[in-house]
């Protein structure tokens, strides 16, 4: 469950309700950063976290959840920042947002050019000694700067990323289909995909211009509404049609079945859009069915 929407188009009372249904379907990875929701007006950060943290408090079921959190992202210091320094407070800034004594997954949320590997896989070293941290993933690396860090990982013998968050939808195949994608197999790294919807283009609802003030994040998808975005959402459609299905689910269904993907991040702002994302997982495509999809989504 992509979390990014919490505090921002999802209030806390709409939030509860979406991870309560998320958890009672089964589910128990909840995806986070402590820069959600910065970007929205009256916010500051850290709001996400803050009602993630709320709602484990209240129901009481934090061992019944994975906590995925990241850092890095400018909280008001200027850049990305992974120095050891930066990571040391960040780390106590989510731990007392979440309400939580261990993070079960912490990540490089971007890549941080003035900070060596070394520097930020020894600080996480430290925070997992002190069991703050059990595991460390970053996201937005390309091939080399992954290679590179589980080089220097192995080299130092320091922790090494063990999954990787890159953005990868039908639309956006390019940055992880190729040399990361044979990276991560290779490695056994596992990979949490996020815009697994593209920021909500696959969900069929914004077809034209008209459409994109439909949301807040309408906006962000304009540049999908070209040729190659309207043969996608034909393709949707159609395997939708043959499935019963929402052209969300089969997405996120084309997303689970592509090999060196562990599972798709996904955000609901409301109930029903859970009960959707919970179909998903349960929805079996056909040989026939990715054809149709991948022959639709190449570049």
């Amino acid at each position: 469950m992509g979390g990014n929407v919490f505090g921002w188009t999802a209030d806390e009372k709409t939030s509860f309700d979406i991870l309560d249904r998320f958890v009672g379907a089964g589910f128990n990875a909840i995806d986070t950063a402590d820069a959600y929701s910065r970007w929205a007006p009256g916010n500051e950060g850290g709001e996400s976290e803050t009602i993630i943290g709320n709602w484990m408090k209240s129901r009481g079921n934090r061992e019944k959840v994975v906590v995925i959190t990241k850092v890095g992202s400018d909280m008001g210091q200027g850049r990305k920042d992974l120095s050891a320094a930066y990571i040391a407070k960040a780390v106590e800034d989510s731990l007392r947002r979440l309400q939580v004594d261990a993070i079960d997954l912490y990540l490089s949320h971007w890549p941080d050019p003035a900070t060596p590997y070394e520097e930020t896989l020894s600080a996480y070293d430290r925070l997992i000694k002190a069991g703050k941290v059990r595991s460390i993933g970053a996201s937005n690396l390309d091939a080399g700067q992954l290679d590179a860090a589980l080089r220097t990982a192995s080299l130092r013998k320091l922790p090494r990323y063990e999954v990787l968050q890159p953005e990868y939808n039908l639309y956006d195949r390019s940055s992880y289909d190729g040399p990361l994608r044979d990276l991560c197999m290779r490695e056994g790294i596992g990979v949490i995909t996020y815009f697994s919807l593209a920021k909500g283009f696959l969900s069929g609802k914004y077809r034209s211009a008209a459409d994109l003030g439909k949301s807040p994040r309408g906006e962000g998808v304009a540049h999908y509404l070209d040729d190659r975005g309207m043969r996608i959402l034909a393709a949707l459609d159609a395997v939708g049609a043959r499935h019963g299905a929402k052209p969300a689910e089969v997405a996120l269904a084309w997303v689970i079945a592509r090999p060196g993907v562990t599972a798709p991040i996904a955000s609901a702002t409301t109930v029903e859009q859970t009960d959707s994302l919970v179909r998903a997982a349960a929805l079996a495509l056909s040989a026939g069915d990715i054809e149709v999809l991948d022959r639709a989504s190449a570049p």
